[in-house]
């Protein structure tokens, strides 16, 4: 199918990499045959776009874009988009993915698992050349609390509960979840954290969250609860971290998500041993799913005339 060079063009803007950009044009191009995929460095694209779809563009980008009428991220979080000032008023979407969710829950699986079943301990013996085995706990005696009860915290639920797994949850909205004893507010979520074996943060990053995984959190936990953070580098205060893991009230870390990413060589979480560390790994975006998802919002635009409703700024999702 040839594009419709009668409607305006799509504009893709991104900071990626050019080879992975040109994989994400491709896989666009593959999912809306009938589309015209342009850069913003085009004049007459940019001035006659309505549409622009987005992965971590640089800010301004989308400043001067006249017929702007609402912006598709590619991504899950659109925090970082939403920084900036010179952003349109214009409907923002962010990526709603049940394979993403799928990806999110098998990675908090695999995550709560490790610490579950002492393995962060065993790899210590093994540096060490130490043999020793120690009494493993059933799953129904270790309690997962999940800090973000969206699609994700609900997929990562389901799963840990047919692992045997009791789960709680806290979310902004105190909704109810199958199978997940919900709290919301300042005291919900102190009395959740008492009852915590393992803490899952998937939240997502706003005003609220913001260096919400700190002293004031760990605290709370049972000294030797484990930690998982799939949400954002912001949401953690590295030095209670470090505090926390020194002083055993933590008995150890997984973090996907940094601050900085890449992770500077040279910083004091690569070497700590308290902290597993992944590269943003735990919930990656498929090309071709997400570019699925893009081209049906597209086309019920094309075909209606409605733009779709976007995320509430003043929450960040």
């Amino acid at each position: 199918m040839a594009p419709d060079r009668t409607r305006p063009p799509l504009l893709l803007v991104t900071s990626l990499e050019p080879a992975d950009e040109a994989a994400w044009r491709e896989a666009l191009s593959r999912a809306m045959p009938d589309e015209t995929l342009a850069s913003p460095d085009h004049p007459d694209a940019a001035r006659g776009a309505e549409i622009a779809i987005v992965a971590n563009p640089p800010p301004g980008a989308l400043a001067r874009l006249p017929a702007l009428r609402w912006i598709h991220s590619l991504w899950a979080g659109v925090d970082r988009l939403l920084l900036d000032a010179t952003l349109p008023q214009v409907p923002v979407l962010r990526l709603v993915d049940p394979a993403l969710a799928g990806a999110m829950a098998e990675a908090v699986a695999a995550a709560v698992l490790h610490l579950h079943r002492d393995f962060p301990r065993y790899a210590d013996q093994q540096r060490r050349h130490v043999w020793i085995q120690h009494e493993a706990r059933p799953a129904q005696g270790r309690t997962v609390t999940l800090l973000g009860l969206g699609e994700m915290g609900r997929a990562s639920a389901a799963v840990l509960r047919t692992l045997g797994f009791p789960v709680q949850g806290w979310s902004r909205s105190g909704a109810a979840s199958p199978g997940v004893a919900v709290a919301s507010g300042p005291d919900g979520l102190a009395r959740a954290l008492e009852r915590t074996d393992i803490l899952v943060n998937l939240l997502p990053l706003t005003d609220e969250t913001r260096g919400i995984l700190g002293h004031d959190i760990f605290a709370r936990l049972p000294r030797g609860a484990g930690l998982v953070n799939f949400g954002r580098g912001a949401h953690v205060v590295e030095d209670d971290l470090i505090v926390a893991l020194n002083s055993g009230h933590l008995g150890h870390a997984i973090l996907d998500v940094f601050a900085t990413e890449p992770l500077p060589p040279g910083h004091r979480l690569w070497d700590h041993p308290g902290i597993t560390i992944l590269p943003h790994v735990a919930a990656p975006t498929s090309r071709a799913s997400a570019s699925a998802i893009v081209a049906t919002a597209i086309r019920s635009f094309r075909e209606t005339g409605t733009v779709p409703v976007g995320v509430d700024r003043a929450r960040g999702y």
